[in-house]
């Protein structure tokens, strides 16, 4: 199955648009955590078991992972992943751009490496820098578009001729020429709503990757106002709303996946009050 057709079923199965984010910071583990070897694995699986039923997709970051030397961590979590949960798709965060041959590599990498279902790229340097992802046409194909920084509008907001914004030019590059397999979303953050309109307005219903929400202050009922859809004839969605920080650091002993199961119920209960 593709990763957008996994990506429907999970949003009808678990009635859920919440994406959790696995960005973990040792420094923030409870005490009883911090010393253990693979503490990293234990940590974000403990997470994953306890929000796999609320959440539509996982979305690892790998910076958090290379940092620390455990890249073989991550190759686990993403096997455990598919072995406990395999209808919650997996979006490996690493936002690469690079010329078409390095750009194979890190295809390579992400899909037959860590074995995720989609990953997230950069599309600023072209299509040919794109391509070698799309390629694999069962896999999923994110890239930036209107990101949640402040800095993202130095460049993503400049205009391109015609009153159009750069960010709006590469939304429609990627829902037309450049989406032939159909396996192409777009990420937009939570904290520009205003934007999001505007994507979804141009892309029709692709789906949307929406950071933004939780710690960095993105407003919930103006995103699933904004960016909502009917996909796959599911009304209301067309979303993967990312929280991370505010969920798997919920807790800070024992108990910490109880409390990010919590969190993250509470958050995909929000979400769905504005469907």
């Amino acid at each position: 199955m593709s990763f957008i057709d996994t990506l429907a079923a999970a949003w009808k199965r678990n009635d859920s648009l919440l994406c959790v984010g696995l960005d973990p910071d040792p420094a923030k583990f409870p005490v009883h955590l911090q010393d253990q070897p693979d503490a990293i694995f234990h940590f974000c699986t403990a997470i994953v078991d306890a929000t796999a039923d609320l959440a539509c997709c996982f979305k690892p970051q790998i910076a958090y992972f290379a940092a620390h030397r455990a890249e073989d961590q991550l190759e686990a979590l993403i096997a455990h992943i598919h072995v406990r949960y395999p209808g919650i798709p997996v979006i490996l965060d690493a936002k690469r751009g690079d010329i078409g041959s390095t750009a194979e590599q890190y295809a390579i990498e992400a899909f037959e490496r860590y074995r995720a279902d989609a990953v997230t790229a950069n599309p600023y340097m072209g299509r040919d820098s794109v391509e070698p992802y799309l390629a694999w046409k069962d896999k999923g194909v994110i890239l930036l578009c209107r990101t949640s920084n402040p800095g993202g509008s130095d460049l993503q907001f400049l205009d391109v001729g015609n009153g159009e914004k750069l960010y709006e030019r590469v939304a429609r590059l990627v829902a037309g020429e450049w989406n032939g397999n159909g396996q192409c979303a777009l990420v937009v953050g939570a904290t520009f709503p205003a934007e999001i309109a505007r994507v979804r307005a141009i892309v029709g219903d692709m789906p949307l990757l929406v950071p933004g929400i939780g710690a960095q202050g993105g407003d919930i009922e103006a995103t699933v106002r904004a960016g909502s859809t009917v996909h796959s004839g599911i009304p209301g969605s067309g979303l993967m709303i990312n929280s991370s920080r505010a969920i798997l650091y919920a807790g800070r002993d024992e108990r910490f996946a109880e409390a990010a199961r919590r969190v993250a119920q509470e958050t995909r209960d929000a979400i769905n009050r504005h469907r």
